[in-house]
C-alpha cells in the first residue's frame, strides 16, 4: 500500500545503492587488519563457491657460509591454497514507533552497526586462516609469556626488524603489561599500525583480540602476511512490512579470508606459560 501523495516515508530516507556504497568504504577502515592485508576484488562476478588462490611459501632460515663459500640460493615458490568464499551480514529490524520516538537517526545507526558488525566478521575469518594455515609455528617452551614471545620471535631470521603486530587474547595482554618491556600506547606517537593498538613490546604493537579467548595462542604478522579478496561488495537491502509497520534492513558481504605470505606470519603457543611476564 503506497503512502498518500506528498507524503515521506522511510523508504524515501533510504537508497540501498547509497547506504550499500558507504559500508564499503567505511568497511575498510573498521576492519582492524586491513593494514596487514592485501585487499583484492578481482573475484567480483567469478562463479564458483571456493577459489584457488596463490601464496608464497616461506624459503627456510638463512645458513651459515664460511668466507670462501657462495651464498645459499634459494628458490621463491607458491602455493595454491582452495578457499572457501565466506559470507558475512546482519539484519536490523525498525519499527515506525521506534523511528519516530527514538533518538538520533536509526537508518545512521543500522548502517554504522552493519558495518561493525561485518568488520567483525572478516576480523574472525581472518584469525581463522592464520591459525589453519601457518606455517612458521613457534617452538619456544619457555615459561614465560616475554620470554616466548621473544624466542618465537626468531622465526623471522634476518626479517626480524620492520613492522609487526602481535594478536592476543586478553590474558596474555594483562601479562604482558606487568613487564618492564612494556610500551604503554600512549608512548607510541603516530606509528600505531592497527587501530586498538594498546601497546608495544619487543618491537611487536600488540592487539588484543577476544577470538582468541578460548585458545592459548598468538600471532605476530607482518604487513602483507593477510588477504581479502571480496567476491561481492556488501549488499544492502530493505523491505517493508506495512501491516507490522516495520522496516528490515539487511547487510551482506562475500570475500576469501587467506594468509598470502607465509614467511610474514607466526603462530604462537601460551599453553603452559606463566601469568606472570
Amino acid at each position: 500500500m503506497a503512502l498518500p501523495a506528498g507524503v515521506t516515508g522511510i523508504a524515501d530516507l533510504f537508497d540501498p545503492e547509497v547506504v550499500g556504497d558507504l559500508i564499503n568504504k567505511k568497511l575498510i577502515d573498521a576492519i582492524r587488519f586491513t593494514p596487514l592485508a592485501l585487499v583484492d576484488d578481482t573475484l567480483e562476478g567469478q562463479p564458483g563457491s571456493k577459489v584457488k588462490l596463490p601464496s608464497f611459501n616461506y624459503v627456510g632460515s638463512a645458513e651459515k657460509v664460511a668466507e670462501d663459500e657462495d651464498l645459499p640460493i634459494k628458490k621463491l615458490t607458491q602455493t595454491e591454497e582452495e578457499v572457501e568464499i565466506m559470507e558475512y551480514g546482519l539484519g536490523i529490524e525498525i519499527t515506525d514507533r521506534g523511528a519516530v520516538m527514538g533518538f538520533g537517526d536509526p537508518l545512521d545507526e543500522a548502517a554504522r552497526q552493519i558495518t561493525i558488525a561485518v568488520a567483525d566478521g572478516v576480523e574472525s575469518s581472518l584469525i581463522d586462516a592464520a591459525s589453519t594455515t601457518a606455517s612458521l609455528i613457534g617452538t619456544s617452551t619457555a615459561t614465560k609469556v616475554t620470554d616466548r614471545i621473544a624466542e618465537d620471535l626468531e622465526l623471522f631470521g634476518e626479517e626480524i626488524d620492520g613492522e609487526k603486530v602481535l594478536v592476543v587474547p586478553p590474558k596474555v595482554h594483562t601479562a604482558l603489561r606487568k613487564s618492564s618491556d612494556w610500551i604503554p600506547n600512549t608512548q607510541m606517537g603516530a606509528d600505531i599500525i592497527v587501530k586498538g593498538t594498546v601497546g608495544m613490546i619487543y618491537g611487536c604493537q600488540i592487539v588484543t583480540s577476544n577470538r582468541l579467548k578460548t585458545k592459548n595462542e598468538g600471532f605476530i604478522i607482518k604487513p602483507g602476511a593477510l588477504a581479502i579478496v571480496s567476491k561481492r561488495n556488501t549488499l544492502v537491502e530493505f523491505d517493508r512490512d506495512i501491516l507490522g509497520r516495520k522496516t528490515l534492513i539487511t547487510g551482506s558481504k562475500m570475500f576469501a579470508p587467506y594468509v598470502y605470505d607465509k614467511s610474514k606470519l607466526i603462530k604462537i603457543s601460551f599453553g603452559g606459560a606463566s601469568a606472570g611476564a
